[in-house]
């Protein structure tokens, strides 16, 4: 029985350019990259050499705060460069993939047969725990911390986002024993969040709590669902993980494979023909965009337009990321555009705009902010926007003067900057949001811990 959660405060941002419910393979990259910033807050240490032969799920670094976290190789092949910036800092690591692929055996396991610290021993030595993330703090998740409860949120609200329930269809076996292993690693439940009218392959799965979710974005986001189904109270920890991720650990279960396979949507109004590809973790975006776009004066994001990453076409897919967007680069600027009617944005404001008049119109955006960074003005518009039960401007202050008192009180222990994209998207101010929340978490992680 799911347990139902209708979010009435958000927006949802109708764009042109969805993808296509069609999924093709993609070129094959000849190079495949790791990006330590990925992974935040990690100080990585390298395994391997330049010149080194790799099999797919082979370390190429570790976590020196904690030798037994591992980030694996996506593919097999030679380390080709390894790129530095100031202070010898690690900036990336580039493959060359060899033409056969080869993979470490990790073992085929049973979940139902291991207990918690043969799991957890497992998924650190495979390379799979970089997958699972801890709130406080937006982070990979602690190994030595038990969490109160695990949250997998297979709806996306994000505008263009990936659909969970076309990119995981047919992996029902993999998700059952991702989820089966996980279960074993909380004192809680698993958690996990559905469209409220969808037909998701995780439904059906054992050992989780079904909700069904329903209401404008944010809605998908994990940290709604997680502060309308369990609060985090300080000294309190939940991990959460991306589905997608879900398949990659069952699949290594079940078959001892390090498979960085991923369905990848490109989808914007600058794609001439969007769709689903098949590709790898650490992919060229060439691979993936090469002659499939309209026009030269595009931004090309990893990720979704309100949280992804902007990246030109010679750099890789996020780790993280299963969906590259890309819609017009917004280097124009209209003459007197502040005092005329606007019939072709969105906007929560009903002053010379007329978005409201048409919920369901599809707009195509580029990446104008239309304004300039000022000073933050109190509209209460952000309160319209932002469903979790925080104060938004409040927060948003105690992170930019650092009063840590003022930030635990307000509720910082569970919101990530995802959860200030929508806010961030309609602020007059022009602020960056998700920066100032990132800042103000690290120096929580830095002086807390």
């Amino acid at each position: 029985m799911s347990k139902d959660i209708h979010i009435k405060k958000g927006l949802d941002i109708k764009l042109k350019g969805e993808s296509e419910k069609f999924t093709e393979n993609a070129i094959a990259s000849d190079v495949y990259t790791l990006i330590p910033e990925d992974f935040h807050s990690i100080i990585p240490k390298l395994s391997v050499k330049i010149g080194a032969q790799l099999k797919a799920g082979e370390a190429v670094f570790y976590n020196k705060a904690d030798e037994e976290m591992k980030f694996p190789s996506p593919v097999s092949g030679e380390v080709m460069d390894i790129i530095r910036g100031e202070k010898r800092k690690i900036l990336a690591i580039k493959i060359k993939a060899d033409s056969q692929q080869q993979f470490i055996d990790f073992g085929v396991k049973d979940p139902k047969a291991m207990n918690a610290e043969e799991i957890k021993s497992h998924l650190l030595a495979s390379g799979c725990w970089p997958f699972i993330k801890q709130r406080p703090y937006d982070v990979i998740a602690k190994t030595a911390n038990t969490p109160k409860a695990i949250f997998v949120s297979a709806y996306a609200s994000a505008p263009l986002a990936a659909d969970y329930d076309y990119v995981l269809a047919g992996k029902e076996k993999e998700l059952q024993a991702a989820v089966t292993a996980l279960s074993k690693l909380t004192t809680g439940e698993v958690h996990v969040s559905i469209g409220k009218n969808s037909n998701s392959p995780l439904a059906g799965l054992d050992n989780i709590v079904l909700h069904k979710v329903s209401g404008p974005h944010p809605s998908g986001n994990v940290g709604t669902q997680i502060n309308k189904i369990s609060p985090i109270n300080k000294g309190e920890t939940v991990w959460t993980i991306n589905p997608q991720d879900l398949v990659i650990i069952g699949e290594l279960l079940l078959t001892g494979k390090f498979n960085a396979e991923r369905i990848v949507a490109l989808a914007g109004s600058s794609v001439e023909a969007p769709k689903y590809y098949k590709t790898k973790i650490g992919s060229a975006i060439a691979s993936l965009v090469h002659g499939k776009l309209k026009g030269t004066n595009n931004r090309i994001i990893s990720g979704n337009v309100l949280t992804g990453k902007a990246k030109n076409i010679k750099e890789n897919l996020g780790y993280y990321d299963n969906v590259i967007t890309v819609i017009p680069e917004g280097n124009d600027y209209e003459l007197f555009g502040w005092s005329l009617p606007v019939f072709n944005k969105i906007s929560t404001s009903r002053a010379l705009t007329f978005s409201w008049l048409l919920p369901n119109k599809k707009y195509d955006l580029n990446t104008n902010t239309n304004g300039e960074h000022r000073a933050f003005v109190v509209t209460g518009a952000y309160e319209e926007v932002f469903p979790l039960d925080i104060y938004p401007m409040q927060i948003l202050k105690s992170c930019m003067y650092q009063d840590l008192d003022e930030m635990e009180q307000l509720g910082m222990y569970e919101v990530a900057p995802e959860d200030f994209a929508l806010t961030e998207f309609i602020c007059v101010s022009k602020q960056p949001h998700q920066e100032i929340i990132r800042k103000g978490l690290d120096l929580m992680l830095k002086e807390i811990g």
